[in-house]
């Protein structure tokens, strides 16, 4: 693992799911899709469609690099394959929203993981799962003062109602049954560690920080032990 890899999780967020089995999906399609970025990086990503995942949305999961080679050698007891589980963000991943950090570790993501074999999962739970019109109600509330999860509060919802429960049902179903995770949410790791997918460690995103989301990377840090190292305030 890379120095930047940290081994331990903390206890899962959602504990009532630890030891269940998984319902089965299946593979539905596989296709090859040309990827290209806006600074110009192209990778070729192999959409994988499903049936069978728990909560009936279209979710994907995009191998990357050569993502075979990485199953084969943690399945004979090497690495394990770079896995990256995002949720789907219209306003960062396809409008260029500088609000989050997410478009940039979109693109970091799919570059890392093309060079070390391994899959990128795209998960349909905007807003940290309250959707999207909720998620702009969200902001509203967050120019008055409150950061993203008070945000979420206010508005009668969960501060993160995520669930990676499909998640793990893909990863299984595509036979990665361990993985190394690139992300800073520790949630991320005990809830795929409570559902069955064993986390051998975690790698940090790069910092993507700009003066409009700055606060909102704070408030992940503070709020949630996101593991996010940024400037001092100035």
């Amino acid at each position: 693992m890379s120095p930047e890899t940290t081994a331990a999780v903390p206890a899962p967020r959602v504990e009532a799911r630890a030891g269940a089995d998984l319902p089965v999906a299946a593979v539905r399609a596989a296709v090859d899709v040309p990827l290209r970025f806006g600074d110009g990086f192209t990778a070729t990503g192999r959409v994988h469609t499903f049936t069978g995942l728990v909560d009936g949305r279209e979710h994907l999961a995009i191998a990357l690099g050569d993502w075979r080679g990485a199953l084969e050698r943690a399945a004979a007891g090497g690495e394990a394959p770079l896995v990256r589980v995002h949720s789907e963000c219209l306003t960062g991943d396809v409008l260029g929203s500088e609000r989050c950090d997410c478009g940039p570790q979109l693109r970091e993501a799919v570059e890392r993981i093309a060079a070390a074999g391994g899959f990128l999962l795209y998960l349909r739970q905007e807003g940290r799962g309250i959707g999207l019109y909720a998620k702009l109600d969200a902001y509203a509330l967050q120019d008055t003062g409150l950061d993203t999860y008070e945000a979420n509060l206010a508005l009668g919802r969960g501060a993160d109602e995520r669930d990676y429960t499909a998640a793990a049902q893909m990863l299984t179903t595509l036979g990665a049954h361990r993985v190394v995770l690139l992300s800073n949410n520790p949630d991320k790791a005990a809830q795929l560690g409570a559902l069955g997918v064993g986390v051998d460690g975690q790698v940090r995103t790069g910092v993507h920080v700009t003066a409009a989301n700055v606060r909102y990377l704070r408030a992940k840090r503070d709020r949630t032990a996101h593991t996010i190292q940024l400037p001092p305030a100035g």
